[in-house]
């Protein structure tokens, strides 16, 4: 039976701030998954609970593995910071459920919790700052281009919104708020109000009240938010306060107003409205029709898996293919990556089988690293290699797993220093688990077999492939998984075969 997957915003950090349901969802919790700054803040109530924490820049893990936990029965607790569905998790878990083809129908539950985001919580201590129409836009351009970032924040001052500003600064991320503060100044006064909240509600809570032109005087950091007055905000006494616009119709310190109620929702008693202003619409109209978006292409391509020769017919409509924009990047794996934006992926992956090259996907998948064979005349392996690649060939694995194939016992190519090598003599074949090719450690595999039998080996290849993929932890590398499990595929950790002299140019 499947589990349940929370997705929880638990608002700025404090025990206080934080929603009834979102302490219920994380005491009905098994599992707490989250990153480590945030599991700290929530340390109280997760005692005796499975956790998982990870660090910057393993979202996609933390939500694999959240699935997949709660795919084993557990009701599963992925927490954020402010509100889980604003720059946290819940969205990326969506992303990765619809990878998987989840229904809401059959699959495994999912309940979003939503929590106190850092726009209001900071805005809260500040007075009354977004009263009026404001947005949020993150200075981060890891997984947006900046390009972008750029354009919003232009549209969002120019459109006299009142801003908050998220993750406006690293240790490398330097210059993103000089910039946005450079745009910014183009359609704002240097006096407008701008408040930075840092950690706010926690313990180090630092609050500074300043001006767009001076705010860059001011220390501002990953845990601060930035926020941006409008045209009509203002301070007084220590408090930042956008008005709503009441003053257009009413007399705030008189007991008499001048409209009547029947009166204030004429359209006469509002000059400004869509009614009278319909050339406005049309205006927003033609801003908001979007040309048709490009989607990000990346394939391994290579001439085939023991072929290791591109033709030049090949490589003239590759380039012709990739054009200008894309990149082509060569690997140690013996393959080709392509990266390009197009319209069309579908049709530029069938322009290349068509010119007689494999394709494959690249991120955590199956790799195989096959030598060359001396140039097809130590054959005899090659059918294996072959069907080995069409049957996991891109497969979707917790980490990215590299399958070294050599047909001769010189093992030239290196394969048992690969996750998996195989290495052909003698008629039949020796299996290596667990090497590391890179590091101060590395070191070749553990050989586990030897004269595998040539109708064996792709059921044996398959078991290990199969436990992989079925009980290794998101990220984790298969040299790992082998020392973490202690046996897999029915093969022992720790125990070494002695290796069998090789004879000279075997």
């Amino acid at each position: 039976m499947a589990g349940k997957l929370f997705v929880v915003g638990f608002g700025p950090g404090s025990v206080e701030h934080m929603t009834k349901r979102a302490r219920e969802a994380i005491e009905e919790s098994d599992v707490i998954v989250g990153y480590k700054t945030y599991v700290d803040l929530v340390v109280d109530l997760i005692a005796g609970k499975e956790v998982i924490s990870t660090g910057m820049t393993e979202e996609v893990s933390r939500a694999q593995e959240a699935i997949k936990q709660a795919e084993c029965g557990k009701n599963v607790a992925v927490i954020s910071s402010g509100d889980a569905g604003l720059y946290g998790m819940a969205g990326l878990v969506y992303e990765v459920l619809i990878e998987k083809g989840w229904r809401k129908e059959g699959g495994i539950e999912v309940e979003i919790v939503p929590g106190i985001s850092a726009i209001h919580s900071c805005a809260a201590l500040l007075g009354a700052p977004i009263m009026h129409d404001a947005c949020t836009i993150s200075l981060s351009d890891h997984l947006t281009p900046w390009h972008v970032i750029a354009k919003r924040i232009e549209a969002a001052a120019a459109a006299d919104f009142v801003i908050a500003l998220y993750n406006p600064k690293s240790g490398r991320r330097t210059q993103q708020i000089v910039e946005a503060q450079r745009i910014l100044l183009t359609y704002r006064s240097p006096h407008t109000p701008v408040g930075l909240v840092k950690s706010a509600y926690r313990e180090r809570q630092h609050i500074v009240l300043t001006s767009l032109g001076d705010m860059l005087e001011h220390d501002i950091g990953m845990l601060t938010t930035v926020i941006i007055g409008n045209s009509s905000t203002f301070v007084y006494d220590g408090l930042m306060i956008t008005p709503r616009g009441y003053e257009r119709k009413y007399k705030l310190a008189s007991a008499v107003q001048p409209l009547k109620p029947h009166e204030r929702l004429r359209p006469e008693a509002e000059p400004w409205s869509l009614a009278n202003v319909r050339a406005i619409a049309e205006e927003a109209y033609e801003k908001v029709s979007a040309p048709k978006q490009m989607e990000r292409l990346e394939v391994a391509i290579s001439p085939g898996v023991a072929n290791k020769t591109l033709t030049t017919k090949q490589m003239i409509e590759i380039a012709r293919i990739v054009g200008e924009k894309g990149t082509i990047t060569y690997t140690p794996d013996h393959y080709l990556k392509v990266t390009m934006e197009t319209e069309r992926p579908d049709e530029v992956v069938r322009e290349l089988l068509e010119a007689g090259l494999t394709v494959a996907p690249t991120g955590n998948v199956f790799v195989m690293k096959a030598c060359d064979f001396c140039d097809g005349e130590k054959k005899d392996a090659i059918p294996y290699a072959e069907q080995l690649y069409k049957q996991f060939g891109g497969m979707e694995l917790p980490k990215e797993l590299r399958l070294g194939f050599n047909g001769c016992g010189m093992a030239c190519y290196g394969a048992v220093h690969e996750d998996i090598g195989i290495v052909y003599r003698k008629g039949a074949f020796d299996l290596f688990l667990g090497g590391k090719t890179v590091g101060r450690n590395a070191h070749p595999g553990q050989l586990v077999a030897e004269g595998i039998h040539p109708d064996q080996l792709i059921e044996t290849i398959a078991r290990i492939i199969r436990q992989y993929k079925e009980e290794g932890y998101a990220n984790e590398r298969f040299h790992k998984f082998f020392e973490r499990k202690k046996e897999v595929g029915g093969f022992v950790y720790g125990e070494t075969l002695k290796t069998e002299p090789a004879a000279c140019g075997e």
